[in-house]
């Protein structure tokens, strides 16, 4: 990881990536250069494996979230992260006593970055408690559940965001910029390719009670929710086919490849791949009436290229994480609107298209949709 001075100098020469005009400063150089004294999220991360450890060092250079708590199941994990992070023994739990966080009011907030399967329970926990919380995407293995954990955080009185780390990105935001602004014109087709080859047959990523499928669930919802942002509009219609080469490592139930397409209202057709057998698949491609944008890498964690029909698209990259927790930080402790949505129920419509993708697997036909 880059240095935090590199780090501060490259997040201030990106003004699209973050604005906190709740806090009086005009523009990202003003946030980081001077001393910020608002409100802090105080987050304690759930499940310390790979990804917790990206997100854990991105959130050292945040001024508006700090790592302030452990929730593992590996005691030598919490030991090592204590020693590197300095966190106090009275905030770290495992994953029988975490429900204790309720008493702890030196924690707001649990980013849950557990397998798929554990994140319903988890979550509804972690809201019983009276903590915030921030899910790792897909929010739960389907829509029914997906709906019940909104329900829960509903009734505790506390936020439920979603890890969607490309919906504060720059070259994201700037292709919906122009979308949104009519530049593009009428939109007429998206192209989502999300996919490479994965390893380890013993992971939980291939296994069915954990993962709740293949690489629809891991890799497929960029394209998902990639289709939905840049696009515009909420898919009506879905088709989908299923290909399996290996059925030794992609054992029933955990899809391999799996080609989808959507018919929005507005005309569109979006047609996208989902794969655990191919690299090289990190595309997103869209094609208007007036113009183009494409981004490739697209989702990866950095850096995302992208270029329109008016060229290259050239703002900085930032480390996706880092914008991610400093923006999800405005939206639980002051309300701040992201540009585009990370709540529950944003996630809860990825969800019902991935059980409506399984459908159309299953039965071979087209399956209307309902968002």
């Amino acid at each position: 990881m880059d240095s935090r001075r590199n780090f501060l100098q490259t997040l201030s020469a990106s003004i699209l990536a973050l604005s906190i005009p709740q806090h009086g400063f005009a523009s990202i150089e003003d946030f980081y250069s001077k001393p910020y004294e608002g409100p802090v999220l105080r987050v304690a991360i759930m499940g310390l494996g790979s990804y917790g450890t990206r997100v854990a060092e991105a959130m050292q250079a945040c001024k508006m979230a700090k790592l302030v708590g452990l929730i593992s199941g590996t005691p030598s994990k919490i030991k090592n992260w204590q020693s590197k992070y300095n966190i106090p023994e009275k905030n770290c739990y495992n994953y029988e006593n975490f429900d204790l966080i309720k008493d702890n009011p030196d924690i707001d907030a649990v980013y849950v970055i557990t397998p798929n399967a554990l994140h319903h329970d988890q979550v509804i926990r972690v809201a019983k408690a009276g903590k915030h919380v921030i899910c790792e995407k897909p929010m739960a293995l389907n829509a029914k559940e997906g709906q019940e954990m909104i329900e829960a955080c509903r009734k505790a009185n506390v936020k439920l965001l979603v890890g969607y780390r490309m919906h504060f990105e720059p070259k994201t935001l700037e292709i919906i910029r122009m979308r949104k602004e009519g530049e593009l014109g009428k939109i007429m087709f998206f192209q989502g390719l999300c996919g490479f080859k994965i390893g380890d047959p013993t992971q939980w990523r291939l296994n069915k009670q954990l993962a709740g499928g293949g690489s629809l669930m891991d890799i497929g919802i960029y394209a998902i929710n990639g289709a939905r942002y840049m696009v515009g509009e909420e898919p009506v219609w879905v088709t989908a086919q299923e290909t399996k080469t290996n059925p030794e490592k992609f054992k029933e139930g955990v899809d391999e490849s799996i080609q989808f397409q959507f018919g929005f209202p507005g005309g569109a057709v979006a047609s996208c791949l989902s794969s655990y057998n191919m690299s090289n698949l990190d595309r997103f491609f869209l094609a208007a009436e007036k113009g183009f944008a494409e981004l490739q890498p697209s989702t990866g964690y950095g850096p995302i290229r992208g270029r329109t029909n008016k060229g290259e698209l050239n703002h900085p990259h930032v480390t996706h994480q880092t914008v991610q927790m400093e923006k999800m930080a405005g939206i639980i402790l002051t309300n701040e609107p992201a540009q585009v949505p990370v709540d529950g129920e944003e996630a809860l419509k990825d969800l019902k298209i991935i059980d409506a993708i399984y459908l159309a697997v299953k039965t071979g036909k087209k399956i209307n949709l309902k968002l």
